[in-house]
């Protein structure tokens, strides 16, 4: 294969990328690339890869060098479950990145699955059920 067919394929292959669930999206972190802050352009839903960590674009914007993902919490949010076989530390979430149904945390020393899509509630509190 050339090198000009494999930008091609690559170029396919990061288009779609953008439909899948961020559950799937997880399993293929290398197919985001890296947040750039020269001015890239970001369509509202895009994922990007920034300190490791993989995030969703919440509005369409230009990217500006202090708007980074960290910084710009009104432009990005952070995909909270890290892969699907790892079982995270509980993070307060917001309205952008509520868990999903099915969702594993571990909060309080114990092991928490959502019970609902949107979940940006404790566990303990409502929409956990106790895994042990």
């Amino acid at each position: 294969m050339t090198r000009e067919k494999a930008l091609q394929l690559r170029g396919l292959i990061e288009k779609a990328a953008v439909g899948l669930s961020d559950a799937d999206a997880l399993e293929g972190v290398e197919l985001f690339g890296l947040w750039s802050g020269n001015g890239t352009a970001y369509a509202e839903g895009a994922r990007v890869r920034y300190g490791g960590v993989l995030y969703r674009c919440l509005q369409t914007h230009s990217s500006q060098a202090g708007w980074s993902p960290e910084a710009a919490p009104s432009l990005w949010a952070r995909v909270l479950i890290p892969a699907p076989e790892e079982i995270p530390e509980w993070e307060q979430p917001d309205s952008t990145n509520a868990y999903a149904l099915g969702d594993r945390v571990r909060h309080n020393g114990k092991t928490w699955i959502s019970d609902l899509d949107g979940n940006v509630w404790e566990p303990g509190v409502y929409g956990w059920s106790e895994l042990g």
